[in-house]
């Protein structure tokens, strides 16, 4: 039998690296084995991976000292950092130069890099239509992602580039699901006007970078973009109300009404929706539903994932005020 190649994943508790973690592991074909790279290897999620076959290694991105021998001798590796646990660009940037130099240490032949934009590419720090953040960013989880890119072409490392997209798991975990409006409907309120945003469901992720590492040396050095859909508010509105069974409204929110709301990130998102609604036109030319249907075949689609989460979305928990 011959022998597996090793991909240490980065994230193995989380969405997009626990989406590749189990799209290997629930392949009886999968020439490839799972290193699960995480901080705490005693964590339910951690056991759970080994239950199925992943090797666990205790790291931290954090500290580049452990994270040599969390990737010896494994050929490929998938990398991603999470803005949401810290808020700090910077944070997010030394984290993907640790990255990016261990792998170049450890010889990794074929690594995936989690990315978005460097936004300020678009819109300059000096362009007043989003406000500049934190400083020097204009929506700082997507430009330290993509500022990062550099370290991996710099070092010379054997990188495929993976353009992400809108979480739908984000209508469950982020406050950003639909919530009853001052009528008592259930509304969906986002700053996209009638623009479509591109949005995937966070497992895909992982898949289809499965699929990128199948495919082998061809994908080192592309850029590669992934959607389970460009959907506008109105589209996802009406799939809600399919999924739930009664109407939802759609409500366009103005991106200085979203950036002012207060919760922790308001600022940032509101950027994030003001540039897909900006420039719409680039998310349609970069990220392809049949491109990462090719990498997925079982890639999710609006309504596909719907039907597997509706339960879970807050809406259903919430009851209209009494008249």
């Amino acid at each position: 039998m011959s022998v597996k190649k090793t991909i240490a994943v980065f994230g193995a508790t989380g969405a997009q690296g626990g989406g590749l973690a189990r799209a290997i592991l629930n392949d009886p074909q999968s020439g490839f084995a799972v290193r699960a790279i995480t901080r705490n290897p005693d964590s339910d999620k951690a056991r759970e991976l080994a239950r199925l076959g992943a090797e666990l290694a205790a790291a931290d991105i954090h500290d580049p000292q452990t994270l040599g021998r969390a990737l010896a001798g494994t050929y490929g590796a998938f990398c991603v950092t999470n803005f949401w646990e810290h808020f700090s660009p910077e944070r997010e940037l030394q984290q993907a130069r640790n990255m990016a130099e261990a792998t170049k240490a450890a010889g990794v032949q074929h690594v995936i890099w989690s990315t978005l934009e460097d936004t300020r590419q678009w819109v300059p720090l000096s362009d007043n239509r989003m406000p500049t953040l934190q400083g020097n960013y204009k929506v700082p989880h997507f430009d330290a992602k993509g500022e990062a890119n550099r370290f991996f072409s710099e070092l010379g490392v054997p990188t495929t580039l993976l353009l992400t997209s809108f979480y739908w798991e984000n209508f469950i975990y982020f406050g950003m699901g639909v919530q009853r409006n001052a009528e008592g409907k259930l509304a969906l309120s986002l700053p996209l006007a009638d623009k479509k945003m591109a949005c995937i469901a966070s497992e895909d992720i992982g898949r289809c970078a499965y699929g990128i590492f199948k495919q082998g040396p061809t994908a080192i050095g592309q850029t590669i973009g992934i959607t389970g859909g460009l959907l506008t508010g109105a589209d996802m509105a009406r799939s809600f109300s399919q999924a739930l069974g009664q109407e939802v409204v759609y409500q366009a929110v103005p991106p200085e009404v979203y950036r002012g709301l207060g919760f922790p990130g308001a600022d940032d998102l509101g950027n994030m929706f003001q540039f897909y609604q900006e420039f719409e036109d680039h998310f349609a030319q970069t990220r392809r539903e049949e491109v990462a249907r090719q990498l997925n075949p079982a890639l999710q689609n609006f309504d596909q994932w719907l039907a597997q989460n509706a339960e879970r979305l807050p809406a259903l928990n919430q009851v209209p005020e009494p008249a």
